[in-house]
Order: structure tokens, then sequence, then C-alpha cells
């Protein structure tokens, strides 16, 4: 999901922010109904009807959004963390099942736009999970409530009018305007500004549908990265190995190819590096003890739809483990840790076993928040482990081996931010 910096925060966006429920802001509804009428009659709404304002005007905000937008998280979250939630082998599984259901309409896109089927998958992917993730907002309540409070209304403005346009040109039916908290809707999360800009209408039934349309989305994220700049017939890059290189790196920083290997630099087995990209930076995602690649042009373009390398990463590796139909995730270079990430899978049985542990921590969804953290914190001290909050292998380790073992810690602490289940550990 393009289009600016904020929109880094697609995946928090779609999940949701994990804060407590009683830390929402109080917003006036007398201030934002005056808003609302204020922008009816702007510039930035000009070309959308009364009629259409109207019909779609929200009744209140919801001050949830605001609390997402200036949601600052307790706990860091490191590169092989945030790939390892995004990249796992049950996601190469949906991938490789998406592209055998939609191998037609793929190979038409990549005649057309000449871009790789892979590429498109892979953005499909860690966006909305191949369409299984698509946000339950009401577009029109997020965007009118981020335009009427808080920061960066200007941006949101523009957004929450071209929301409404799409609705009065007919491509999108209101009640499928659902998504994540900041406006980024659809198969791969585009936001409004860039649905008026880039959909197109690829199955030909007159209306360019990113919800519905599986053919549409795709086709328009293909156009997207087209537009910014894609290259057909190159990879977006690969793993290389640093074989002591020590010089400089940074993904913008491009030399050529037979610069790198004069450099010393080869692929992850030792043979020399392909000369299939026109110039390559060095991506050093954690730093030079972590894997190392060498990136060019359409790594660049998954980066311009939502602006993070850890993201565009995501997309460029998952990607090329569904081309080369390959679940196992790891790259040939380890990362710098030895506390591993864990899969969402294993993510869903550390929330179940904290919950049959007492916690009240919500739904074991996958996704590892701060309540979650709280939780594991307060684990690790009633288990005599120095207490981190971390999600990792580490911890799974430790709670698998407790439930497997049906070996119950203590009591969880009676802290304010610790929710708890008074029941028995089962």
């Amino acid at each position: 999901m393009q289009k600016s910096t904020l929109l880094g925060l697609s995946l928090l966006a779609l999940a949701g922010t994990p804060a407590l429920a009683n830390d929402l802001p109080n917003l006036s509804n007398s201030h934002f109904q005056s808003c609302l009428t204020n922008l009816k009659n702007s510039a930035t709404f000009k070309g959308v009807s009364a009629t259409t304002f109207e019909r779609y005007r929200p009744s209140e905000p919801d001050p949830s959004v605001i609390r997402s937008l200036n949601y600052q998280p307790e706990f860091k979250k490191d590169p092989w963390d945030y790939h390892a939630s995004l990249v796992d082998s049950e996601r190469v599984a949906d991938g490789l099942r998406a592209k055998n259901e939609m191998a037609d309409v793929l190979r038409r896109i990549e005649s057309r736009y000449g871009v790789k089927a892979e590429h498109v998958l892979g953005v499909w992917g860690v966006e909305s999970n191949f369409g299984q993730t698509l946000g339950k907002k009401d577009l029109f309540t997020s965007l009118a409530t981020l335009s009427c409070f808080d920061r960066r209304q200007s941006y949101f403005r523009g957004e929450y009018a071209s929301a409404l346009k799409i609705v009065q040109n007919g491509d999108i039916r209101p009640q499928d305007m659902t998504g994540s908290w900041a406006g980024a809707f659809g198969q791969t999360q585009f936001m409004p500004s860039t649905f008026l800009r880039l959909a197109v209408d690829f199955d030909g039934d007159g209306r360019k549908d990113l919800v519905n349309s599986k053919a549409d989305a795709l086709a328009s994220t293909a156009n997207f990265l087209v537009k910014s700049g894609y290259r057909t017939g190159e990879p977006w890059g690969y793993e290389v190995r640093l074989n002591g290189y020590s010089g400089t790196s940074g993904r913008k920083n491009k030399k050529s190819i037979s610069h790198w290997q004069n450099m010393g630099l080869t692929l992850p087995d030792g043979r020399p590096l392909p000369h299939n990209m026109a110039s390559a930076g060095l991506l050093l995602p954690a730093g030079r003890h972590g894997p190392a690649f060498l990136v060019g042009k359409n790594f660049d373009t998954f980066y311009s739809y939502n602006a993070s390398e850890s993201y565009a990463l995501a997309i460029a590796h998952l990607s090329t483990l569904i081309e080369t139909n390959n679940t196992n995730t790891n790259f040939a270079t380890a990362w710098p840790t030895d506390d591993a990430g864990i899969s969402r899978r294993e993510a869903k049985e550390i929330q179940q076993a904290l919950i049959n542990a007492g916690y009240d921590i919500g739904n074991a969804d996958g996704i590892i928040g701060d309540n979650t953290r709280r939780a594991i914190m307060d684990y690790q001290r009633k288990s005599g482990v120095t207490p981190n909050g971390r999600a990792g292998q580490q911890f799974y380790r430790l709670i698998m081996s407790h439930q497997q073992g049906n070996q119950p810690v203590a009591t969880p602490t009676s802290n304010p931010n610790i929710k708890i289940i008074r029941r028995a550990v089962q």
C-alpha cells in the first residue's frame, strides 16, 4: 500500500493496535459535525456531490483511529521478527495455491504489464494474506475522523474525498468500503487516491473493483509497479555473501554488478554474481553479520508500495519462494540472533498457551501485540527467566514444554496492565 510514509504502518493498520480499550481519546461530536460541514464545501471535495457526501456522512467519529494514528509500540521489533511474521511456510503454501488459481489472470497481467507474476503475488501475500485479511474498519468513518482530528488532516481529507468519489463513480459498493484504520482497502490495500490514479478494470465488467475482483486488484498492483519504474525481465535482487567486504552499503547506493564482483561479493554458494540487473545496492537489514542482498530497481518499486525496506524484503523473499516452490523460508546466512523469530502458527500457539495459563490477551490470532508481550514478561518472571517480553523461539520452547509437560506456572501477577482470567491453569 503506497503512497505515503505514514502507510509504512499498513500491517499494523490491518491488525489494529494492541493498546488497551480504556485509552481512547475523547472526541467532540459537535466539533466533528462542524468540521464535516466545512469540508463539504471546501475545494478538496470539489467533484463530490452534496448527495454523496451526506449519504455517507458518519454520525460520530471513531476515536480508535486516532489512538492508532498515535500508537507508539512498547517493544522494539527486530528485523527477523518482522520477517518471520510475514514470510512463513504457511504463507508460501497459500501463495502457491493462489498462483495456481490465478494462473491465467497472472499470465495475462504479465503479458500486458511486463510484471512478473510472482512479484504481484508477493505484494498480494504481504498486503492482505492473499485476500484473507482485508480490514474491517468503515473507510468513511475512519477517514472522516482523521480529517477532523489530530495531525495530518490535510492528507486524510484528500483520501476521504477520494473514497467518496470511488463510490460516486460506482466502482466499489459502499458496503465494501472497509479496510485499515488509515484508509487502505482491497486485495492489495490501495489508498483511495492511488485507486483513482492507478486502478484498472482488468476483468472487463465496467468497474474497477479491487475488493471483489482479484483480477482487477492484481492488475492494478502491476500497474502501480510499472508506474513506479518496474523493469521487465529483471529480478528484484538476490542474497549474496560478503566475503569480508566492509565498504559502503545502502539500497540507494547503486553500483554495477561488475563493481560488486570486483569487491569480492558472490552468491551464497560461492558462484559468481549473475549480471541480470542494470545496477544494484547492497542491503544489510541486520548489519554485516546478517543476511546481505544486492537489490535493484524492482526492489525499489516494492519499497515505493510501502516505504519500508523490511516490508520490501518480505515481498521480495516471498515472491522468490513462490517462484521456486520452496517452503524453507530461511536465508543462506542466518539472522544475527540466538533467538530467531516465530511463524504465525507458532505465535498462535504461544497465545493459546498464555490463554490456557490464565492471561486475558484476546483471541489467539497470531498477531503479537503489547498485551501479549506483557503477558510473556509476566510468564517469564514466574518461570525464573529474565523478562524481555519477546515472542521468539526461546519463549516458544519454554511455554510449549510447560504445555506438553502439563507443568503450570504460578498464577499471573496482579499487574493492572495484565488482564487475568480467573480460572485454573489447563
